[in-house]
């Protein structure tokens, strides 16, 4: 049997920051608040018309640059009509004729290579309203009603779960960089729809495609493309190719399997035609030009900035730009003067656990880079040690206070001749383990010193300290 490859699509929704929402004056925020964001339009009330959100169009053309897309000289929706509890108009107002991008792409890092990811198209559109499911009653909640939505389609360009996950990861970064979405999956602002066939390696005829929806983390997509390839490899290995049916399926995650919801032999008739209450919008260069200049430094950029300007690793660079506010941070501590290895360093050890530990952000953190620059600052002119710097850097965030005040308390000793005399004394006092040392017993060193540091409660120059012993228990 000819060897099997899987070809990959995936239906990308995003849920855009704004004041408002795309269509209403309703807040557009996060609310645990079942239908506190919520005015008439959201519901579907008679006698309601929608006003469009200037701020979701600016930024829907800002990520269409962003993908390399080609942007229309005109911007309209379309309404798509069908019936859903979630729904209250009973159509959605979208982009089905005239996209807001097309034609796109976008380069992702898949480990050891490269990837150019193909986009459809980007769209703008309004999001419905969310269903909680209980034993005996649904209860919909229009907070999420009309709340700006991007979504995006790719080509099916990609071949496996992790490819999938590298774009979707990639996507998230973006959207964040830019400003257009927290992009958070833990509150729902990321789902996906995912797009699986099956089809032999040097064919250029696809199999059958088979979808699944709304799929709401990265974790899960990895998992749903993984059984879904499994599924379709087997079944056609068995030459069941039949059972492979063009269907539309979901992601059950106690079993970690997907389950057949509905066939999807052609494609649902939802019966589109132009928002009537919405009027053409013409783009003009000079407003994409406007935008183009707000377009930041993306995570592909500042990784290539990290490793060839500060010389970090691609390793390193790749862990600093997974995370907008870690990007943010060290680069602060670079501007004001830290080396760049050792900003790393704090960040990605030190830091990145106490909030982990913590349950914060680096928002809410109180160890600004300023901040982190006097204990640094101390380590590199020998006025504290490594040890001391991790101390006073705890004790910093414990008390909320700055790290000069407590670095006054703890400056380093490394006046040689005071070293000295204390290090006699010591030695005067551990005859037995001079001459153990000197027979043979050299990790014998490392008491020598752990008890210079404790005579000096841990404030003696490790480095003087090591030089001076090494010097008289060796003559």
């Amino acid at each position: 049997m000819n060897k099997q490859k899987a070809v990959i699509g995936l239906e990308m929704h995003c849920e855009m920051t704004s004041n408002s929402k795309v269509f209403s004056k309703a807040r557009n925020s996060y609310n645990e608040l079942a239908n506190d964001n919520v005015v008439a339009l959201d519901m579907g009330f008679p006698g309601t018309l929608p006003t469009l959100n200037k701020e979701c169009v600016r930024k829907a053309i800002l990520m269409s640059k962003v993908l390399n897309c080609e942007i229309p000289e005109y911007f309209y929706f379309d309404r798509k009509n069908y019936y859903y509890p979630d729904l209250p108009k009973g159509y959605q107002i979208t982009q089905m004729h005239n996209p807001i991008g097309v034609n796109g792409s976008v380069i992702i890092d898949c480990g050891d290579y490269e990837k150019e990811v193909f986009i459809h198209d980007i769209h703008l559109e309004e999001d419905s309203a969310s269903l909680d499911h209980y034993s005996d009653a649904t209860l919909i909640d229009y907070n999420r009603s009309g709340v700006p939505l991007l979504e995006l389609v790719t080509e099916p360009c990609l071949n496996s779960a992790d490819e999938a996950v590298a774009f979707l990861e990639e996507m998230r970064r973006i959207y964040q960089y830019c400003d257009v979405s927290e992009a958070d999956t833990k509150k729902g602002q990321i789902r996906c729809d995912i797009n699986v066939s099956i089809m032999d390696e040097d064919s250029n005829i696809l199999g059958t495609k088979v979808e699944i929806k709304n799929v709401n983390s990265f974790a899960n997509v990895k998992e749903t493309i993984n059984y879904e390839i499994k599924r379709q490899t087997e079944l056609k290995e068995l030459g069941r190719y039949n059972e492979v049916e063009q269907e539309t399926r979901r992601f059950d995650e106690e079993t970690g399997t997907t389950i057949r919801m509905r066939g999807k032999v052609d494609a649902i008739d939802y019966k589109y035609f132009v928002e009537p209450n919405l009027p053409k919008y013409k783009i003009t260069s000079e407003y994409i030009k406007s935008i183009e200049k707000d377009i930041p430094l993306l995570p592909r950029d500042r990784k290539l900035k990290y490793i060839n300007d500060y010389m970090l690793s691609n390793h390193d660079a790749s862990l600093i730009i997974k995370d907008k506010e870690y990007a943010n941070y060290f680069e602060e501590c670079v501007n004001i003067g830290i080396e760049p290895k050792i900003a790393f360093n704090w960040l990605l050890v030190n830091i990145v656990s106490y909030l982990k530990r913590n349950d914060i952000s680096l928002k809410g953190f109180y160890l600004k880079p300023q901040l982190l620059k006097q204990i640094t600052d101390k380590i590199d002119d020998n006025t504290i040690s490594s040890k001391q710097a991790k101390e006073i850097f705890n004790e910093c965030l414990e008390k909320n206070i700055e790290p000069k005040i407590l670095i006054s308390n703890n400056i380093q000793l490394s006046d040689i001749v005071e070293l000295e005399k204390l290090i006699a004394n010591i030695l005067l006092n551990n005859q037995k383990q001079i001459e153990d040392y000197k027979n043979g017993k050299t990790n014998l060193f490392d008491y020598f010193v752990g008890q210079v540091m404790k005579e000096t409660k841990g404030k003696a120059n490790p480095v003087i300290t090591k030089e001076i012993l090494k010097d008289k228990l060796n003559s």
